[in-house]
């Protein structure tokens, strides 16, 4: 039969569509890569954490149960947006230095969880 492949020669290099345009130029090119260990923080402000009473011990199961969380597995960063006026002992895996620092200021303690 005569046609491009019965030519001498190489013949059509790999991916060739007869002159459409081929599938792999029609796939969105992808550009810098996607970090498999990455964690995600749910962030969660000081002004969520004024809610609570004085002297309580504020838990990811405790949020949840509050409806903060949508999930007690979530992993928690606090956040210092607001102010806080009674002490707490906050649970959470991640502070940021200002959360932190608000928190010790009223007689709270903040442990980080892991």
């Amino acid at each position: 039969m005569k046609g491009q492949k019965a030519r001498s020669g190489r013949g059509v290099r790999l991916g060739f569509q007869g002159g459409q345009n081929p599938l792999i130029k029609s796939l969105p090119s992808l550009r810098g890569f996607t970090n498999i260990f990455r964690r995600e923080y749910i962030a969660i402000n000081l002004d969520r954490l004024a809610e609570f009473p004085a002297n309580s011990e504020v838990t990811p199961q405790l949020l949840a149960k509050a409806g903060v969380l949508k999930n007690s597995k979530q992993r928690i960063k606090v956040l210092g947006r607001g102010e806080l006026e009674v002490p707490l002992v906050v649970e959470a895996h991640r502070f940021s230095r200002s959360a932190r620092e608000k928190i010790e200021a009223v007689g709270g303690q903040a442990r980080e969880i892991d």
